[in-house]
Parts: C-alpha cells; structure tokens; sequence
C-alpha cells in the first residue's frame, strides 16, 4: 500500500480541506509564492509534511520529514512552541545554517506552531520573497499566527467530534496555489451536488466549452461529455471519489476529441453545516492550458524550444522544438509532471537549479546533458547520447516559462556539469504515488543521494560534541536522507568493537556482536580492517557471503562503513534499509564520503568525552560534599551542569562555618569548560578561608576580587556572601554583581531582597562592597541562587526572578510546620523544571537555608 493509500485509511476528507484551505490562504494572505503544514506523525519525534501547496512535492522530498531535535526552523518552531522570522538568505544562514546549506536561495520564511488548546499539532510555514528586514515581515507573520489559531481550533474540534487521530504517516498533498492573474475565457469553475446531482457551471466555462450563457444546469455525465468525452468514465470516477472525500492530489489531464489538453481540479469546499456521513458537495476547476495561456502562439515558430511548467511542476505547454530537444512527443509532455516525462533530469544539480527558480524567483541557467537511454525512445531529431543543452527557467507568480536550446548556440563554457558515469543508471524522479519515472527492478528504491548534501551533514557534525550527539546526528540527517531504516555505530577499543548507538534493529539483535575481536569474520569488523565499505543489495547476498551470520531480516540491504579518521581506525557504521535495493556508483562514492566524516566527528567527540570526563571529575571535587551544620540552621544545595558544551561551569555554593555562626555562599565564574571549573575552585577556597576568619562580609568580598584581579584567568565572577547569626536570625549579606537572594517569610509572603550590591569580582581593584543587614525569622526559607535558574534568551532577566519568587511562594508551607514540605523538597521543585530540559545553555546552582524553631521546654514525664 503506498503513503497516500495509507493516510487515505486514517484522514477523511474534512483533514485534507482543512490543511489545503490553510494554505491557500495564507498565501494569499502573506504574499508568499508556497504554504506548507507539517504535522505529528505516528512515529515520536518524528514530523511529515502533511500538505504542499505551490511547490512540486517530488522536488523538496528530502524535507518531507523532520526529526523535532533537529536544528530546523519546523522543528524549532515545533518544539519550543515560538514563531520564527527568516526575512531572508542572510538571517537564514545565521540561524540555520543545515537548512540554509540544503536551500541556498534568496528568500525569506514564516513558522508558526498551529496549537489546538494545549496541544500542538504541526507547523504552518510559508515561503515568500526575501524581505529588506523583519519589520516588514512582521505584517504578514501576525496573518499567519491567525490561520496558525484558526487551523488548530478546527484541527481540536475534528479529534473532538470523534475524527481521526491528528497525526500524519503518509506523503504530502501536493495542491495548486490560487492563480496571481487567472487568465479570463481559458478557466471555468462549477459545483456539483450530489443530493439533487445537479451540475452548475458559471459563465467563463460555458464559454470555454462552447455553452451558451444562461443554460440551464447539467449532470455529471453531460459535465464530463463536454469538458472530454473520450475521458468521461474518468471524471466520473474522479468526481464520485471527490464527494467521498478522497480529491486527487493534482490536476486531472484529460484530452479532447482533437487531442488537446485540459485539466481538471476538484475538491470538497470546507462547510461545517454538511453532514458528516453521505457524499460531500464538489467544486471544480476546467483549465485549458493550450497555446495563449501560458506562451504567445508565434512560440511555435521560434527556433528555441520553449515549455512552461506550473508551480507543481506540471508541463502545461510545449512547442514543437522543446518536444525534439526533450526527446519526447507534444502529446506525450503537456499534462504530465516533467520529472515523469524527462527523468534524466532528476540529477542532484538539475534539481537544485529547478528549486533555485521556484524559491528565489530569479531567472536561473544551467547546462544539461541528455543521455539516450535504453529502452527510451530515440528523440526525432538526433542529438546523440550525451549532447548538452542549455536551459534558462523565468519564474513568473503562476507559470515557469523554460527555454531549451543545444549548448552548442550559446556563447561561453559548453557545460558546468559532468555528464554521468558510463553506464551509471539513471532513475526517475519520484512521482506523487512514490514511484519512480523510469523503468527499473521492482526492488529499486528511489535515491536520496544525490539531493543529499556532505556540507548539511558536515554543518549538523560540527554542532555535535559528544559521540552520542555524533550518533544523533547520524541518525536524524543521514538516515532519512538514503531513506534507511536502521543503524548501529560499533567505537574500536582495545581491539574490540563496541556498540555506541542502534536504531531500528530488533530488541537484542546486536547483543552477540558486542565486544567482538578485529579477528572475527564479519562484515562489520571487515570494513573497518580492510578500510573499504561493503554494499549489500539484499540479505541472501549477505548470508551468501558470510555463511551461518544471524539475520534480522528476511529481506533488504545492508551497508557498512568503515569508520577510519587521518588513517586511525575509529569504528564502523551500519546501515540498514527494509526492503532490497540497489547501490549507484554514486551513492556508493557518497557514502564513503561522509563516512570520512562520521569518523572525524567521532574520534573528535571521543577526544571530548574524555576531557568532559576528567573536568566532570574535577569540578565535583571542588563542590562540597557536605555543608555544615548547626543545629538551628537546615540548608539545602542543587547543582545542575549545563548540557551544552562540556556540561562542567563556573558555579558554586557552600556553607561554611564562620565564628559562631555560617556564611552562606553562592557564586558564578563567567564561561564554562576546564578554566571555568578551576577558577571556581580557587575562589571557593578563597572564599572559604576568608569566611573561617568571620572576616565581615565586605572584607570577604574585597578579598575576593584582589585575588580574581591578581590571578588574572580573563574571567570574572559574580557572588553573593551573607553571614548568619543562626541563634537571632541577623544576617549581613554583601553581594558583588549576584541576582538578589529571595526570602519566603513564615506566612509565606515572598519578596525580592532588595540589596545594593557591587561590581562583579575580578575588574576594579578599587571595587566597594556595601553590606546590608536583614532578619531570617524562624520557618522562613532564604533562597539563593545563579542566573541559569532564572535567565532566558531574549526575556530580561526581571521575569525569571519573579518566576522564581513565585514558585518559591508555592513550593510548600514554611518548613517546621504540621504537613510542611522538607526544605529538599522545596530544592526538588525549584529546579524540577530546569532538570528535564534537554538543552540547558547555562549551569544553575541553588542554595537553600530556614532556620528551625527554638525548642521548647520539656514536657511532664507520666
């Protein structure tokens, strides 16, 4: 069953208008040339590209799918619930360079979460014409937020009235976007009702198709006679599929009795009042896309070859000359999806050049060369088997008008292409049913290599530091990319390989081959001995091979990649796909390729982990390990590394015996890494020292930031000191450029302490520290902490302390108290949140103190 026929079975009719609605609206509304919605799928993490509206679906497949980890602006959108503004190339570039690496033209785009209550269901984008700034998308982003809301109640209603899951497993719709200019007299809109099975047409196609105005309406079968006899069982079957809500995904060609083309658009109008059960009300569209809607008449007699295509890639015109240099009959060409028609042009390159032209909207030239393959037909007029032609696409709002003459006419380099290899097969471009446009083995699988390209694998690898992260990567961007459905990475160690990550692969499978010697005979450990990768095109292939190896699979492929960086073995890579397919001299040169990067990657990331390891170590052993105590004093410390880069920082706390009392302390070196985490300790013992001579707390400070000044590291630091009378509760706090402690009375009035402070520890020498006293009163909670606990990008910094007031007024009543939360738990709760983020840009430390209340005097023994 194929993806559409999939998607069919879970998402009625009702879906399908209301994505494809969508996005004819919003590029109306946003001036934009494509709309697309991704949604969920059924596979967790996992979005697909539920409609395409204005551009040929076949061209972007390697988008249809988006992991939501991914450094995409779908994904972030997605994920983190915020809209993102690309206004054009540049910020593109910034922001996303994987997503900028893979569409490298000039034009800007839109995403907005579309969110039904408190779920989020997908993504609306929109791609437009690049912007001089964001000011001026900022209009058309407000338009799409509405259509964003709107999509996401209809999308909550529909799951409410009991439809069909929201989610999305199959291929995209591929619809036409609303023409910019529809040419008058050449297209014709009727509706047809299937209660009363009443046809009406208005005036434009009763002239298109000869009726005088003002007839009377008709039937489908009249309806289908006069728009193409010939084709009439086949619009009737289109129509009857259309009422039970199953529209074609494109425009239906037919053909006159004179052998000309018409094409036919049906779909279900969006109508709330209709029933739920019963065939639906039909709309239509009759185009006539013969000579004088897309070309002048006199194109004919030119001696270019001239073709247009429509925004889904659909041919809809043609002279005579571009059918001889296309190698394919006019009749052959006009209705058909030029992809199907003309597969040689499903190369990498000409494909990039025909996705240039539909995003950027600027006339793009290229050079082809047009290879005679077997089986096809030979071209009328003989241009040998690899003549080069030269092609200009001019992107107009609805048409793309193509010129197509020999090389051989135009002035400068013959062609900046290579031809292809000498017998290297040359597959279709994939067609709107999965199918390939050439002939071919059943087994084939439509090749994702040559859209793919190294530098978006090489961007994504250098955002990886860790090996799982390189996994990660690998399995997120290369995988879906060769359409592979399993992975495993085996690092080398002491001779021995061992598994890193797997994807796909049964429960367990992979468990015999762990720790397997360089001596054993399989394929995994051979490609990494012999240094080549091995291709194999289905499992009896393997088994041939490698006599008695366990298989998880009756059928499909394999490949393994030896992993080898600057001529060091690192590991190898597995690749697995679910059905067999065969391996092109290019797919094979590829995948080489980027196993050369995999494998940098990786031995970079193990160098990495091996460092994170030893600075991991260092940085818990400068935390304390316990901190002391008092028996009127409870105190409660959090540390969370932060998850990007080594995940070792800056930040500490302690609590130190000072005198008769404690000295609570907090602090926070700048930056992260080694030198972070050992300026840290330094200061820690700075501060620690200072404190064990109940030096005051200014003095402390001072202290401190001479130190910081005379080490000299480039870093400085931010702290704040507060010396406690456990016994009377006075505190004096001196704080040097520290977010301000939050205090939790017993009532559970919570405040912001307002205390002046002075400048961050380590740039003036001649810094002042002035210190300010408060009262800690029995069952209050104090609560100090870094900026990673309350800082987020682009929101001033005042919003998070607040948050934090807040949810230290709702953490629990005071401790002490009948039913009271333990102070740990306060802790728990405060860096709940922050704990189960994924990516954590800063590290957080949190410091909690309460003082206990005074014992009372002992009761009477009985």
């Amino acid at each position: 069953m194929t993806g559409r026929a999939e998607h069919e079975t879970r998402a009625p009719g009702r879906l399908d208008a209301l994505l494809t609605e969508t996005t004819t609206e919003a590029i109306s509304a946003a001036g934009g040339f494509a709309a697309g919605v991704y949604l969920r799928s059924g596979t967790p993490g996992l979005l697909r590209l539920a409609v395409l509206s204005g551009l040929p679906g076949p061209l972007f497949r390697p988008w249809w799918r988006l992991h939501v980890d991914r450094r995409f602006p779908v994904a972030d959108a997605y994920r983190l619930g915020v809209q993102v503004v690309l206004p054009d190339a540049t910020e593109t570039m910034r922001r996303y360079p994987q997503f900028a690496a893979g569409l490298p033209f000039q034009f800007g785009s839109l995403y907005v979460p579309v969110v039904g209550r408190s779920t989020t269901y997908g993504v609306l984008t929109i791609l437009r014409p690049a912007a001089s700034d964001t000011a001026e998308v900022l209009p058309d982003r407000d338009r799409m937020a509405q259509l964003a809301e709107d999509l996401g109640q209809s999308l909550w209603d529909l799951a409410e009235d009991g439809g069909p899951d929201i989610a999305w497993d199959g291929e995209p719709l591929c619809v036409r976007p609303p023409a910019a200019q529809p040419p008058a007299g050449l297209i014709g809109r009727f509706t047809w009702d299937p209660a009363s099975d009443v046809v009406t047409a208005d005036n434009h196609l009763r002239a298109l198709l000869g009726v005088a105005p003002g007839s009377t309406a008709d039937t489908p079968q009249a309806l289908a006679d006069t728009v193409a006899a010939a084709d009439a069982q086949q619009i009737l079957a289109a129509l009857r599929e259309t009422a039970a809500g199953r529209p074609p995904s494109l425009p239906l060609p037919v053909h006159t009795a004179d052998g000309g083309l018409r094409l036919l658009e049906l779909w279900n109008p969006q109508d709330d009042t209709a029933p739920a059960t019963g065939p639906r009300a039909v709309r239509g569209i009759v185009l006539d896309p013969g000579i004088g809607s897309a070309a002048d008449g006199a194109a004919d007699l030119l001696p270019e070859g001239v073709f247009c295509l429509d925004r889904l890639g659909l041919i809809v015109y043609a002279n005579e000359q571009a059918a001889r240099l296309l190698g394919r009959p006019r009749t052959r060409l006009l209705g058909r999806p030029l992809g199907e028609e003309v597969p040689w042009l499903e190369r990498s390159a000409y494909e990039d050049h025909l996705r240039e032209a539909l995003l950027s909207a600027e006339p793009v030239h290229f050079h082809v060369v047009r290879p005679l393959r077997h089986g096809a037909e030979p071209p009328p007029e003989p241009c040998g088997s690899g003549d080069w032609l030269a092609l200009s696409v001019y992107p107009g709002p609805d048409i793309l008008t193509c010129t197509v003459v020999p090389a051989n006419r135009m002035a400068g380099p013959a062609a900046d292409l290579a031809p292809p290899p000498e017998g290297a097969p040359v597959a279709g471009m994939p067609l709107p049913d999965g199918s390939a446009g050439s002939a071919g083995s059943a087994a084939e699988v439509t090749s994702m290599a040559p859209l793919y390209r190294p530098i978006v694998l090489a961007i994504a690898l250098t955002e990886a530091v860790t090996a799982r992260q390189v996994s990660a990567v690998v399995m997120q961007e290369l995988l879906p990319a060769f359409g592979g459905g399993r992975l495993a990475i085996y690092l080398l160690q002491d001779r021995h390989l061992y598994l890193a990550w797997e994807t796909g692969f049964p429960q367990g499978f992979l468990a015999p081959f762990e720790g397997v010697g360089l001596d054993a005979r399989l394929p995994g450990v051979e490609t990494l001995t012999n240094g080549h990768p091995i291709f194999f095109e289905s499992m009896q292939q393997l088994a041939a091979t490698y006599p008695g190896i366990p298989l998880d699979a009756t059928e499909g492929s394999r490949v393994f990649l030896p992993l080898i960086a600057s001529g060091r073995p690192v590991g190898s890579c597995i690749l697995g796909f679910d059905r067999p397919r065969d391996f092109s001299t290019e797919e094979r040169t590829v995948l080489t390729a980027l196993a050369g990067l995999i494998a940098h990657a990786m031995e970079k990331a193990r160098r990495y982990d091996t460092e994170a390891a030893l600075a991991r170590g260092l940085q818990q052993a400068l935390l304390p390990r316990r901190l002391s105590a008092h028996p009127r004093m409870e105190t409660v410390g959090r540390y969370l590394p932060g998850t990007q880069g080594m995940d070792v920082g800056g930040d500490w706390y302690d609590v130190v015996e000072a005198g008769d009392g404690l000295a609570l302390v907090i602090g926070d070196v700048q930056g992260h890494g080694v030198q972070a985490a050992a300026t840290m300790g330094q200061l820690r013992s700075a501060v620690r020292a200072f404190a064990l001579g109940d030096r005051p707390p200014d003095e402390v400070m001072s202290g401190t930031n001479h130190l910081l000044i005379d080490l000299d590291p480039g870093l400085f630091a931010s702290c704040c000191y507060i010396r406690l009378d456990p016994l009377t509760g006075l505190a004096r706090v001196a704080r040097a450029g520290h977010p301000p402690p939050i205090l939790r009375r017993p009532d559970g009035r919570t405040h912001v302490l307002d205390i002046p402070g002075g400048v961050v520890l380590g740039v003036d020498p001649g810094a002042h520290y002035p210190v300010t006293e408060l009262q800690l009163d029995p069952g209050a909670i104090l609560a100090l902490y870094t900026d990673g606990l309350v800082e987020r990008p682009g929101i001033d910094i005042d919003v998070g302390i607040t948050a934090l007031r807040v949810a230290l007024a709702r953490a629990g009543s005071p401790a002490g108290r009948p039913g009271s939360r333990s102070l740990a738990g306060v802790a728990d709760r405060l860096t709940a949140k922050a704990r189960h983020v994924a990516d954590r840009p800063d590290d957080i430390a949190l410091l909690l103190a309460t003082r206990r209340p005074e014992p009372g005097p002992p009761g009477p023994h009985h």
